[in-house]
């Protein structure tokens, strides 16, 4: 057969292969999310996320230097609080001796090159499980405000490097990015979770956490799944308000909005492989129905391909090691 173009030849050999490769992943994609409790010398596992631990913060230590060994430089941090801390303002989000801006601190201190990314949102603090101040069952928006300023700039006198506003609030990024400033935290980054959406795939998180709603659910806040247009309002807002990264969460349902975004904005775009995301894989790699590392990676790299060069996941240690 008389084929002049035959896309197998680049195909025969891992060399060749390696060589013609379009997309590649770097350790330096990811950040690692980490989840932190009170206590000393406490490792307790996520049920619904094999391998993933709340570590108190002398572990939490341990953690990031096996980490930062395997180049890792970049760390999310999620606090579990008792319920007992958590109230209608989430004040103790803000409490300089609270166990989040210690931990922030602690983690600056030894590690002083390590980036620092934070979580700016009530819901973990919240006694309602809300990412807003509630009033009468409905989420207050401008009130809300006012605490997460607070919170991003406690977070950035403790040592932050990057605010990550997870809440979606309208306006919150261009109020944080005032707070900040206003503060003289101009070189603290903020990363928006732009497009985040109401997803069936935060299960494990919220087990992580503790952090579920108590009533209803988050979607008078959160983005419809059906809608891709809505995002571009939504990253443009952020844009113009000042966000350093664009956020898309959940990752693997949303490869579309992560390329929309990185067609759209030249800024760097960020993609959160979430809890369900990572358990979905792991628990069919435990059942044999897969190969476990195959799946990471393939999912890993069809993120990058989609356009994020920024890769939040629980595979980041994983990956790491086969990288």
């Amino acid at each position: 057969m008389n084929l002049i173009r035959r896309p197998r030849r680049n195909r025969q050999s891992g060399a060749i292969r390696d060589m013609v490769q379009e997309t590649r992943l770097s350790v330096t994609d990811f950040i690692l999310p980490v989840f932190i409790m009170e206590g000393q010398n406490v490792r307790s596992e996520v049920a619904s996320m094999p391998g993933i631990y709340r570590l108190s913060l002398d572990l939490l230590l341990d953690e990031i230097q096996e980490c930062v060994d395997l180049g890792i430089k970049t760390f999310d941090l999620f606090p579990n609080l008792p319920e007992a801390k958590k109230d209608k303002y989430a004040t103790e989000s803000y409490n300089p001796d609270g166990m989040y801006l210690q931990a922030i601190r602690a983690i600056k201190d030894k590690f002083p090159d390590v980036m620092v990314m934070t979580d700016v949102a009530m819901d973990p603090y919240s006694s309602d499980g809300h990412d807003g101040i509630v009033e009468n069952g409905k989420i207050l928006n401008d009130p809300t405000l006012d605490v997460l300023g607070k919170m991003a700039l406690a977070q950035a006198q403790a040592g932050a490097n990057i605010v990550g506003p997870s809440d979606m609030m309208d306006g919150r990024v261009g109020y944080i990015r005032q707070v900040l400033d206003e503060g003289g935290f101009h070189d603290v980054a903020i990363m928006s979770y732009s497009a985040k959406y109401a997803s069936a795939f935060y299960g494990p998180f919220r087990d992580a956490l503790d952090s579920a709603p108590k009533f209803g659910d988050k979607k008078t806040y959160q983005m419809n799944p059906a809608n891709s247009r809505e995002a571009l309002i939504e990253a443009q807002l952020d844009f113009a308000e000042g966000a350093d990264f664009l956020m898309v969460k959940p990752a693997l349902s949303y490869l579309d909005i992560i390329k929309l975004l990185n067609d759209t904005y030249h800024l760097p775009i960020a993609a959160y492989n979430v809890s369900g995301e990572y358990a979905m894989i792991k628990a069919a790699a435990q059942q044999g129905w897969l190969d476990g590392e195959r799946a990471m990676m393939e999912v890993l790299l069809s993120i990058k391909r989609a356009g994020a060069s920024v890769i939040l996941t629980y595979f980041a240690k994983e990956a790491a090691r086969l990288l």
